[in-house]
């Protein structure tokens, strides 16, 4: 059993988000898991009416749940950064959900970008530290607005904050590693005080896991391998800022932002799942919008619930949409936001009576 808050945030939130839960709800009736879902209004729309972003008392309630699916977090009407420092960030931050973790996945060969790479070669996961580093917000200005300005952001890293991170990546490549292997990606070189802390605490957790290969990348050798030896890599662990970037460069490998999923985790409290893709307002409202990385954020979302067993039947059927071309427009097929929801829905139901 477990209660699901549901945030569709903006633009196309609710039609891609409205399609995991479609699938969510068919897997609870089908396997019995007694999901309940409450949908909270946080968004462009609320802030523009009231003025919220991410009331305390929606703070308080949403820490009675078991888990948090949203949408997306963007609007053209609202300056850039209020809704996603007031409620992505903020969540992430109150929760401490310290763990970004992002699968790098190509389930469709056509869409790899790279020449000779298929879908055994472009297939790991990024852990990505996700409360500390640059996005912590330690900084300011002196002087602003005069020709003397400076400008100071600080990338913190705390013993506390890198070796769980580390560990949590250690645990996961031990568990769902293919070989298993873990990478660990820095700027040691140059970031000799913040990067030397990662390093230390690489090795010395490294004992603890004699069964994981260990190895370690430069942020701009990690960005070069991605490209020509995707296949090289299978858990990798990083600070925040190279995370944000490798990730989408991750994303591209396999197909696009459209193919994105996130998980803000936080093993010991409440965690949050997402699409990457954003609020696309530009195509809001017309259902043409690709829901596959809803959808597959809904299967990941399973797994940290417990129902891991189910996360692999989700992915079966997006890879049979994706191979019968049975998706929207931007992915070569002609079907509209719902009827991929309802295909991927009759695709479970097939492969459950196959069983």
């Amino acid at each position: 059993m477990a209660n699901i808050a549901y945030i569709p945030g903006d633009g196309i939130g609710e039609e891609v988000t409205s399609q995991g839960i479609k699938v969510l709800e068919y897997l609870d009736g089908a396997y019995n898991l007694g999901l309940k879902f409450e949908k909270f209004d946080l968004g462009a729309e609320r802030y523009l009416k009231t003025g919220d972003i991410l009331p305390t008392a929606v703070l308080n309630k949403l820490e009675t749940f078991d888990s948090i699916y949203l949408g997306a977090v963007g609007d053209p009407r609202v300056e850039p950064g209020v809704l996603e420092k007031g409620i992505l960030l903020k969540l992430r931050f109150y929760f401490d959900q310290y763990v970004n973790l992002r699968p790098i996945k190509l389930y469709k060969e056509e869409f790899s970008p790279l020449k000779g790479k298929g879908l055994e070669d472009i297939d790991f996961t990024v852990v990505r530290e996700n409360t500390e580093g640059i996005y912590a917000g330690i900084g300011g200005f002196l002087k602003k607005d005069t020709p003397d300005e400076v400008a100071t952001q600080e990338m913190i890293s705390t013993r506390k904050g890198v070796d769980r991170v580390i560990k949590y990546a250690f645990e996961y490549a031990q568990k769902f590693g293919r070989e298993p292997k873990l990478t660990v990606c820095d700027k040691s070189n140059v970031l000799t005080y913040a990067h030397n802390l990662w390093q230390r605490s690489f090795k010395e957790m490294g004992k603890n896991y004699p069964e994981v290969e260990q190895n370690h990348f430069l942020v701009d050798a990690m960005t070069m391998k991605m490209v020509r030896n995707p296949e090289i890599f299978d858990v990798v662990v990083t600070c925040n800022i190279f995370g944000d970037i490798i990730t989408d460069l991750g994303a591209e490998l396999q197909g696009g932002m459209g193919m994105a999923v996130s998980g803000n985790i936080n093993p010991d409290s409440i965690s949050m799942f997402e699409p990457v893709h954003g609020s696309a307002p530009d195509i809001a409202g017309q259902n043409i919008a690709n829901p596959l990385a809803a959808v597959l954020a809904a299967g990941m979302m399973l797994r940290e619930l417990g129902y891991g067993n189910l996360t692999p039947k989700v992915e079966a059927a997006v890879k049979s949409a994706l191979e019968n071309n049975m998706v929207t427009a931007d992915q070569g097929g002609d079907l509209n936001t719902d009827e991929v929801g309802d295909y991927l829905v009759k695709t479970l139901k097939s492969n459950e009576e196959g069983e």
